[in-house]
Formats: structure tokens, C-alpha cells, sequence
């Protein structure tokens, strides 16, 4: 008989091309005769393994017959039962076999391809190569799975009848379809739950044959042993990924990092608000895909695609390039040629166009480059080098964009800007519909394996972004080449890598992508063969030749369902001898290598997330990770061990795994969308926030204005003219060292008012010592009767003084009055004005000092010698003085602001001439109220001055102090918001409250250590949803005006300094400027703005700033001993 050699489950010719070799080199030659072991006749040799494989030990007397089907392993039982008792069964090869899946009788020659149409039956119920339920295949599709699982049970049946029969072991033995070991588990610490193998028992070897079979399973159970990953190494492999992934992030170590961190100059995931059409350029393996996708932008972001794909020829994928008319000899090489496959994309990018009849008009286009590239930009990617059959001279060490954007424009038939090139991982993020939670993760485990997510900006140092989150392709499949999982390889990794195009690279893409788990299952079958554990000790040329086993066979063999008649199929297709136990076998070898790859997946996906949930300062993190690939694509176990071991080994993140549709694609297009959407917003959040920018050249014309304005303060005549005062405070000298005695200081500046006792001594004895008591002014105070106000006042010295002891006691006392005062004395000033939400009646034009004095009569509690009357921009300036004699520049960031400084006494022209120096008081807080100023004042400024207590008054200090800069942050808020660039143009009706966004958050969202995720926080305090983009741009804006206010007021100290310069006739001035000020100490970046901005303005002047201690107390009471050690030098 000359028949085919078939395989049962697909009916291919042992040795085909896909195996790759024939039958063994160990077979018997044709003249042979050799027995069968099941029935005992003898049979050629060409002929032998074909009867061997459907020999069922009986013969069907009848076509109408019912003969139960058998499996191999009940073939074997029969066998094994029948020669002990000697009685050979013969054999009738012309006569029927019953399927073993749909029990239809088959002549035996037909037999292999019946089988090969029932499997295909039943792939097709299954749908995605899992077979359905019998109840929901139905009777028209032959109910396969429901009579396979009655012949496995009928076989398990006849299994232990038989062994009983025969006088065997009757312990059950496992159906084809389970999963768990043929015995059972071994001891709780050698549990794995990444090997499925791992749970076989070795016994005693014996000679029955039911002990030879479990001395098989014992062979196989120390072969898997060395891929079996307990929790505590997976832990392992998480904690050196995340070492790994830290080293790729630093600058420092960057170079020589294994998991490389490359950015990807994402700024943002896709928010459903994307809109329009775009264009993708795909190139693939074997062709170039263009495609035109449509977003709706709506709620539901509907996503139209059209696309046509293109096959690329070797001649295309390896052409030269033609030269560009014009191009000379000394043309670098490649730079003067138009490439023929970015040509070829060009063109049929065209032609596609063509067939579509668009009218004209831009596109945008994004770029699927999947090579290994350098990327600068997210339009800008330098080729490292080719791969696969592509290898276009000339390429390597260019950017592809530009060369593709050369070659579109070479077309002049379409205007495209190509403004994206992207990575399959991140196209697979990118293109993923996530449900509950964003889509911030991208994982891909097919040939190979890469992974990305969104990183905080501040953490990828390789680039000069901080602000936001950025898109990291991780490049793990590098991981481990520096010799981390050395200890985590098993001999068969080792031969796979040795036996690779690159040995000792890509050792984590080796364990894990489909690529390379073929020949890992490859060998461990040839060790398990050579070593007598499966196949009766056999092996083949195929089973020895590399490739011979790919991922799709695993995908199949660790089916549930199909999975033992798939192995059948491939072992025939390796020329191999299987019985029933070797096709289990193979399964569980499969699963074994199948699960660890799933689980060192797991471990490396548990390190980003408990790398993003770190970076983030997340108690929890919620995410989706969109995964793609054909082993999670087709197969569920393989999400399932991932979802479960990421669950113990991030136990802190939550994830949803969700399925990739299309990243290479679709993915594509959202970069490109999103990048658009952000493009289009970012010109109009530029145009908004250009009015708050200032040029160099418009900062030196507000130093002018500010000299200008000075110089007419100064002078008597002009003074009325002028919006900066300029007012004397009678404060001829500042300290030296030798004042001493008690006093007392009062502070009035804002709505809390503090009373102190200062004690000025010796340097070296501790200098100056202060108690003091602070005190509350409630608002109806502040804006009720002047003579309220006072009263409280003295009510509240009176109670410091009880607390005090001093009772009685009558000391030197300095007030710190910090509003516009005109003095005429160094004891008397008149108010000019209230600022700082202060109002009260009655006291404009009056002496603030008879007013004091009034109110302690009133009391009758004691009697206070009010020495001086001091402004808190002086008093800071002396308590500097005090630390450092050179300090002669007084300046208050705060609440409000002002400047005073030593101004020679010649030029004060509102009082009468004399020598030395005196402190004037500037209240610059007023400059540009007379217009000066309304060239620099915006939209947003001015709804702040129109909204304040004093409309048209005090405009400068509106631009700088810490009292309105919040007010003009919330203005702009409503104005991007309006246009639909935050908060998705939503705002809350907090935001639409007056003062709610208060100067503070300015200082903490700007703070550099402040992650986005507490920036949100502030932000949600005011009833806002934001996300990282509403964040990012929060935080731009309250740059933008903190910036401004630094620099304006770095322009009002550089006109100060160069007037004292002038004053003085130096060439080069050297001078202190004392600071307070909650703004200027409190804010993170302010003072370093003011004082780079006074050195630009003013690089003839060396400026040193010195922040002052108490300056409004300690000052006062400075002041109070300077005096009193002037008046008695002059009774002396």
C-alpha cells in the first residue's frame, strides 16, 4: 500500500516545506520490516509510522458498526494490556477509522484530511482559535467540542478498564485538555505560579510501563524547572527594570543604559476634543499603507478611515538615490538626492490623494517610521540604521522627516507638512480608546517587545523640557544586556542568544516576544528527546533545525481546546513519532515558556507603573496600558497572567488592560491630531500671554519713565505733576553700631498690626532683641471711623504693655505707618492716601501721630513719646543698615510695594537746601497713575483696577504686588477658558469669585519640587476638573505675570541705582538693597528675576540684596534709637 504520510491534525506531508526536512536520518530503509507495537503485524518501513499513528488494535468488522473511537493513549493502554496476554490483534487497512472529533467513520485513506476539515470546522465555531461552548455551536456545526469532551471522558474510562484488565495502575491520568500536572503538586515552597510544569512530581523509575510514563513527566519537571519565576525573583526583575529605567532617564548615565528612555516629544494623550482630517504614512515590512483619518471631535469621537496600501519592491526598499540638478561635488554624501523609497512614499501619497478627488487644501501628516531612529523633535528623527530587507544608502545619520518632506515638496501637487514621526509603541498608546481611566501606557509583545508611557517632563533630563508629562519609549527589550538577568536565563535562553543574529543584545526581547519563544520550545523538546524523555528518546533533522517552531504553533498548543491535536499537527510536521503523553508534554513545555514570558511582561509593566505612581506622588495610580501584539491579541491567557501578576506586583496600581486597535494607523493619526490640537492652542495661548511680555527694550523704557518721573518728584515746582512723591522722611543718618536702650515699635501695614518691645545692645552681646504680639484688624475697623481705628489701636498697646510688665513706662517708641504720608518732621506725617483695603474715615489730610496721641488721651491708659513716624520700605532699609552700613535702598515685595533709598540732600527740592544725605520716601506703588504707564497695561490689568477699592490709583503696585497678581492669574483663566483652551471650556463658578485665586498659589504651583499632581490639587480646591495639559498651563501663566512683576520691579531698582550713581559721580556704584516682603522671599523664582533684571538694567551698578529681619518693627525701633542718638550728640 503507497500512501501519503499525513499528520491527523493537518494533514501536511511529513517534512514539508515548512518543517524544512524529511523524515529522520535514524528511519529504517525501505526494506525493512517493522512490527507495529499495537496490533504486531509487520509492515514496510515506508509504511509503518502512517499505520502506527491511526492503529487502533481492533478491527471494524462493519461499516455500520459502532466502534468507540480511541485516542492514542488508549491505543497504547489496549496495546500494552494485549501483550500480556500475547494475543495480537490483526488489522484491516481497508477498512473504516471513526474521527476521533465528530465520530464520523473514514476510510483510512481519507482519513488525515477528514481530520484537517474537522479541526478547520472547528476553528472556524471557535471564532479566535478558542472553540465555543457546545451550546453555543450548535447542532449545524456538528456540536465538535461537546463529543470531543464525551471521547475524552469515554477514553479516561476505557483508560482505567483497560489498566485494570491488564492488572496496571488505575490512578487517573489527565485528559488532553487540562492544564494542571499528570500528579500531583509538590511542596508549597516549590510552587511557581509562573510554571505550569512545575507542579510534576518525580517518582521511582520502574519497569512497568505506567511508572515509565511518570519517569517521562519527572524529565520534563526538571527541564522546565529552570523557566519557573517565583513572585520574589519577578520582584526582582521589577526592582532592577526600575534601576534600569532611572539610569536612562539621568543625563549623567543615559549613554550607557540599557533600557534607553528615549523621548518622544509627546506632550499629551489624546482628549476627545481632536478634530479634523490627517494623513498617515505607514511603512511596513512588506508595504506602505496611506491612510486618511477623520476624528469628529465630538463626545464620542468618532474615528473614519480611509486607506489603500502599496507593496514596496526590493528594488524601492534598497535603491540608490537619484542626484538633484544642482547639486555640486562638494555636496556632502546623501545630501543632494531624492531617495527612491521617500520618493516612492511622495508618489503614492499623491496618487492615493488622487483617487479620493479632496479639494485642495493643507494636510498634516504623520510618519509610522519603524526603524531604529535618534529623535530631537517630534517632527525630527535621525535613522540609526536599517533593518529587515530595507537598506536605502545614503539614509542612515538623516532625518527622515525632512527627507520625506523634501520629497512630498519635490511632488508640488499637495501642500503637506509632515509633523510627526512616530514609534509603533507609542502609536499603540496613542491610538487606544480607554474607558474609565486615561490611556497613559503602551505595551507591545509580538516579534518583538517595547513598551512606552508618559513621563513627567521634569524626570527626562535628556531633553530641556520640565513642565508637564512627555512620551518615553522605554526600549526595554535591551534590558539585561548588562549582565542584570544573568541569573534569571536558562541554558535554553542562552543557546537562543548564542545562536541569534545578535548575541548578548536584546537579552529581555529573548525571553519574552514571539521572535524567539519558538526556538526556546525547540530546545527544550531536542533536550527532552536526546535524554530519553519524549519521543522514545528520538529527534529529527526538523526538530534540530532552527525556526522550525514558531509562535503561532505555541499560540495554538497552549489552547485549551485544540491545543494537544495542534501539538499532533506540529510534531508530525517534525517528522515525529507522538504519543498522546508527548503531545500533553509539548503543551505543557509551551504553556511553561508561554507564562514566563507573560510574567517577566508583567514585571517589567509593574516597574513603570510603580515608576509613574513615584514620580507622581500618587498614593494610587489609575491608568489603562493599551497592549499590542498577536500573544495578548490571540490569546486571553497571556492578558490574564499579566492582569494578575501586575496586581501582586504593584499592588498600589490599578490598570485596564485594553486592546490596541490599529496603533501603526490610527495611532499615528492621534499624534498627528494631537500634536495639531496643541499647536493650534499654543498660538493662541502665545497671543494671550505676548501682552504680559516685556522686551529688553521695553523694560529700559520703564526705567526711564521711572528716572523721569523721579526727577520731577524731587523738585518742588513738578512735584504735583509727578505720580512717584517722592517724599522726605527727615531720616538724615542710619544705624553705626552704638545705639542702645529700649523701645518700643508699633506696626500698621496690613490687617494685622503688631506691637513690640525692642532692646538694642552690643553686637557681640546679641545685638537686637524683640517680643512682640501681634494683633488683629478687623475689617470693619479698617473701613469704619478713623477714631475706631486708633481706639483699637491704643487698646491694643495697652494689653502688650500688661502682658509686659510695663504698665507706667514710658520708652522711645517708633511707628510704622506703611500708607502715603507727607511729613513734615520726623515725628509728624500727614496721610496723603489709604491703600491695602484700608478706608477709614476721617483721616486723609490729617497727622497720623496727633491722631495717635488723640486716641491715647481718649483711653487715659498711659503715655507714649512718639519719636518718629516711619514708612515699613524705610524701616526695612535701617534694619539692614544696621547688618551692613552699605545698605542705603529700601524695598517691600509684599502686599503692596515701595522703595526708598539715600538721596543726596542738595537735590531734595521741597525742602530747603542743606549737605549730606536724606531717605526719601518714593511711593512708587502710585507710578503711572498720570498715564505714563498705559502703554503697558493689558486687557486683564485694567479689569483688575476697574474691580479694586481705588480705581486709577496706585498702578504700578496693581502690576507687581502680591495683593493683585492672583487677580490677574484668574482674569486670564477666564479668558482661556472662554476660548476653550482650559478646563475643557468649562469654569467653575469658584473661578468666577473675586480674590478666590490669592497670590499664595502663584508662589506653590511655581514651586520647582511641586509635581503636577499637587498642582491639581490647588486647582481642584477651586472646584476645577483639570488635567496635566490644564495644569501645565496653569502654571505657564502664573509664570508669565509673576515674571513680569519681578522684572518691573527690577526696573524700578535699576533706575534707583543709577540715580544714586549719578548722584555721586561714580563710574562704578556698589550698593545694599534691603528687601522684605512676602512675594519677594516667598516666591520661588521672584527674587532671582528682580535682581537678574537690575543687572542687565544696570551693569555700572554692583547690587548686593539683603533680606530683611523685621524690618517694619526692628526698623521702627532703629530708627526711634537713631534718633534719640542724634538728639543727644546734639545736646552734647
Amino acid at each position: 500500500m503507497n500512501m501519503p504520510e499525513k499528520c491527523s491534525g493537518c494533514g501536511r506531508a511529513a517534512g514539508d516545506e515548512e518543517a524544512g526536512n524529511t523524515a529522520s536520518e535514524c528511519s529504517p530503509s525501505a526494506d525493512d520490516s517493522v512490527s507495529c507495537p499495537l496490533c504486531d503485524r509487520g509492515f514496510p518501513a515506508t509504511e509503518i509510522e502512517l499505520h502506527a499513528m491511526y492503529c487502533n488494535g481492533i478491527v471494524a468488522q462493519d461499516a455500520n458498526e459502532d466502534v468507540p473511537a480511541l485516542t492514542q493513549r488508549q491505543r497504547e493502554t489496549r496495546s500494552r494490556a494485549g501483550r500480556g496476554r500475547d494475543v495480537p490483534t490483526p488489522i484491516d487497512f481497508d477498512k473504516c477509522e471513526k474521527c476521533y472529533l465528530c465520530k464520523a467513520r473514514v476510510p483510512l485513506a481519507e482519513y488525515p484530511r477528514h481530520v484537517d476539515s474537522c479541526l478547520q470546522t472547528a476553528r472556524d465555531a471557535q471564532g479566535n482559535r478558542r472553540l465555543r461552548s457546545a451550546k453555543d455551536v450548535g447542532r449545524s456545526e456538528g456540536r465538535l467540542l461537546s463529543m470531543l469532551e464525551m471521547s475524552e471522558c469515554k477514553s479516561a474510562d476505557a483508560d482505567a478498564g483497560a489498566m485494570l484488565a491488564a492488572g496496571g495502575d488505575p490512578r487517573p491520568q489527565m485528559s488532553s485538555g487540562q492544564e494542571k500536572p499528570l500528579v500531583g503538586k509538590p511542596p508549597g515552597n516549590q510552587l511557581s505560579p509562573t510554571c505550569p510544569g512545575h507542579g510534576l512530581a518525580g517518582v521511582s523509575e520502574s519497569s512497568s510501563p505506567q511508572a515509565q510514563s511518570w519517569h517521562l513527566t519527572t524529565k520534563m519537571q526538571s527541564s522546565l524547572q529552570p523557566l519557573c519565576l517565583s513572585l520574589e525573583k519577578l520582584h526582582r526583575v521589577k526592582d532592577s527594570m526600575l534601576e534600569a529605567m532611572d539610569r536612562g532617564l539621568s543625563r549623567r548615565t543615559h549613554a550607557q543604559a540599557t533600557v534607553r528612555m528615549l523621548p518622544t516629544f509627546i506632550r499629551s494623550t489624546p482628549d476627545g476634543t481632536e478634530r479634523g482630517e490627517f494623513l498617515v504614512l505607514e511603512l511596513g515590512d512588506i508595504d506602505l499603507r496611506v491612510l486618511l483619518v477623520e476624528l469628529s471631535g465630538d463626545t464620542r469621537q468618532t474615528v473614519t478611515v480611509k486607506d489603500r496600501r502599496f507593496p514596496v519592491s526590493d528594488a524601492i526598499a534598497q535603491g540608490p538615490g537619484e542626484k538633484v540638478r544642482g547639486q555640486g561635488p562638494l555636496t556632502p554624501p546623501g545630501h543632494g538626492v531624492t531617495h527612491l523609497l521617500f520618493a516612492f512614499m511622495a508618489t503614492c501619497l499623491c496618487e492615493f490623494l488622487d483617487g479620493l478627488r479632496l479639494p485642495q487644501r493643507a494636510f498634516q501628516l504623520g510618519f509610522s517610521f519603524p526603524f531604529s531612529c535618534r529623535q530631537t523633535r517630534l517632527d525630527q528623527s535621525y535613522l540609526f540604521s536599517w533593518a529587515k530587507r530595507f537598506k536605502c544608502p545614503g539614509v542612515e545619520g538623516r532625518d527622515v522627516v525632512e527627507l520625506l518632506q523634501n520629497a512630498i515638496n519635490k511632488q508640488d501637487r499637495y501642500c503637506i507638512k509632515v509633523i510627526a514621526v512616530v514609534n509603533d509603541t507609542t502609536g499603540t498608546m496613542m491610538g487606544c480608546e480607554a474607558s474609565a481611566e486615561p490611556c497613559e501606557v503602551g505595551l507591545i509583545v509580538d516579534a518583538g517587545t517595547n513598551s512606552c508611557f508618559m513621563e513627567e517632563a521634569r524626570c527626562v533630563e535628556v531633553v530641556e523640557e520640565n513642565l508637564g508629562r512627555m512620551g518615553v519609549v522605554t526600549e526595554w527589550g535591551s534590558f539585561g544586556d548588562d549582565g542584570t538577568l544573568n541569573d534569571m536565563l536558562s541554558p535554553y535562553d542562552r543557546l537562543v542568544d548564542e545562536t541569534s543574529l545578535n548575541p548578548g543584545k536584546q537579552r529581555f526581547e529573548k525571553m519574552i516576544s514571539g521572535l524567539y519563544l519558538g526556538e526556546i520550545v525547540r530546545h527544550i523538546l531536542a533536550e527532552l528527546a536526546t535524554q530519553g524523555g519524549l519521543f522514545s528518546g528520538r529527534t529529527t533533522p526538523a526538530l534540530l533545525t532552527k525556526g522550525s517552531v514558531q509562535i503561532q504553533d505555541i499560540l495554538e498548543i497552549t489552547d485549551e481546546q485544540v491545543g494537544v491535536a495542534r501539538a499532533q499537527c506540529v510534531l508530525w510536521r517534525l517528522g515525529l513519532e507522538a504519543s498522546d503523553q508527548d503531545c500533553f508534554s509539548m503543551q505543557q513545555v509551551c504553556s511553561a515558556v508561554y507564562i514566563r514570558a507573560a510574567s517577566l511582561c508583567a514585571a517589567g509593566l509593574a516597574a513603570i507603573l510603580s515608576h509613574m505612581r513615584r514620580n507622581r506622588e500618587l498614593t494610587r495610580l489609575k491608568t489603562s496600558v493599551a497592549v499590542d501584539g498577536a500573544m495578548f491579541r490571540d490569546h486571553a491567557k497571556f492578558g490574564q497572567t499579566l492582569q494578575q501578576l501586575v496586581k501582586k506586583l504593584a499592588p498600589e496600581c490599578d490598570i485596564t488592560l485594553v486592546q490596541a486597535e490599529d496603533g501603526s494607523g490610527k495611532g499615528t493619526a492621534m499624534v498627528t491630531a494631537v500634536a495639531s490640537r496643541l499647536a493650534a492652542q499654543r498660538f493662541q495661548v502665545n497671543q494671550t500671554l505676548a501682552l504680559l511680555k516685556l522686551s529688553p527694550d521695553a523694560l529700559g523704557e520703564v526705567q526711564a519713565l521711572l528716572r523721569r518721573e523721579m526727577e520731577l518728584g524731587l523738585k518742588k515746582e513738578t512735584q504735583t505733576t509727578s505720580s512717584v512723591r517722592m517724599l522726605p522722611t527727615y531720616i538724615c543718618a542710619t544705624p553705626d553700631g552704638s545705639e542702645r536702650g529700649d523701645f518700643l515699635a508699633l506696626d500698621l501695614g496690613g490687617t494685622n498690626f503688631r506691637v513690640l518691645l525692642v532692646q538694642v545692645g552690643a553686637r557681640e552681646q546679641g545685638g537686637v532683641r524683640i517680643v512682640s504680639e501681634l494683633y488683629s484688624i478687623p475689617p470693619q475697623v479698617a473701613q469704619g471711623p478713623g477714631s475706631q481705628l486708633f481706639d483699637h489701636i491704643v487698646e491694643c498697646i495697652a494689653d502688650f504693655q500688661t502682658k509686659q510688665g510695663m504698665m507706667g513706662q514710658t520708652l522711645p517708641l517708633g511707628f510704622t505707618f506703611s500708607f502715603p504720608c507727607q511729613q513734615t518732621s520726623l515725628d509728624q506725617g500727614i496721610l496723603l492716601s489709604w491703600t491695602k483695603g484700608f478706608n477709614a474715615s476721617g483721616c486723609v489730610g490729617q497727622d497720623v501721630v496727633k491722631l495717635l496721641r488723640e486716641a491715647v488721651k481718649r483711653k487715659n491708659h498711659f503715655a507714649l513719646d512718639v519719636v518718629a513716624i516711619v514708612n515699613d520700605t524705610v524701616g526695612t532699609m535701617m534694619s539692614c543698615g544696621y547688618d551692613d552700613p552699605s545698605c542705603e535702598v529700601g524695598l517691600i515685595v509684599g502686599t503692596g510695594t515701595n522703595a526708598c533709598y539715600m538721596e543726596e540732600l542738595r537735590n531734595v527740592g521741597t525742602l530747603a537746601g542743606g549737605e549730606g544725605r536724606m531717605c526719601v520716601n518714593m511711593e512708587w506703588g502710585a507710578f503711572g497713575d498720570n498715564g505714563c504707564l498705559d502703554a503697558f497695561f493689558t486687557p486683564f490689568d485694567r479689569q483688575v483696577d476697574e474691580a479694586s477699592l481705588n480705581p486709577g490709583r496706585q498702578r504700578f503696585e496693581k502690576l507687581i504686588s502680591g495683593m493683585y497678581l492672583g487677580e490677574i492669574v484668574r482674569y486670564i483663566l477666564l479668558e482661556l477658558t472662554a476660548k476653550g483652551l482650559l478646563f475643557r471650556g468649562r469654569p467653575s463658578p469658584k473661578l468666577q469669585t473675586r480674590d478666590i485665586f490669592q497670590t499664595k498659589f502663584l508662589s506653590s504651583i511655581e514651586s520647582d519640587g511641586l509635581a503636577l499632581r499637587q498642582v491639581c490639587a490647588i486647582l481642584e480646591q477651586l472646584g476645577l476638573h483639570v488635567t496635566c495639559e490644564d495644569s501645565v498651563l496653569v502654571r505657564e501663566v502664573c509664570q508669565v505675570v509673576a515674571r513680569r512683576a519681578a522684572q518691573l520691579c527690577g526696573a524700578g531698582v535699576a533706575a534707583v541705582a543709577e540715580k544714586i550713581r549719578e548722584n555721586r559721580g561714580l563710574e562704578q556704584l556698589s550698593v545694599t538693597v534691603g528687601v522684605d516682603g512676602t512675594l519677594y522671599k516667598l516666591h520661588p523664582h521672584f527674587a532671582q528675576e528682580v535682581q537678574g533684571t537690575v543687572q542687565r538694567l544696570a551693569p555700572r551698578c554692583s547690587i548686593t540684596f539683603l533680606q530683611s529681619e523685621d524690618g517694619s518693627g526692628k526698623g521702627a525701633a532703629l530708627i526711634a534709637a537713631v534718633a534719640c542718638r542724634v538728639a543727644h550728640h546734639q545736646r552734647a
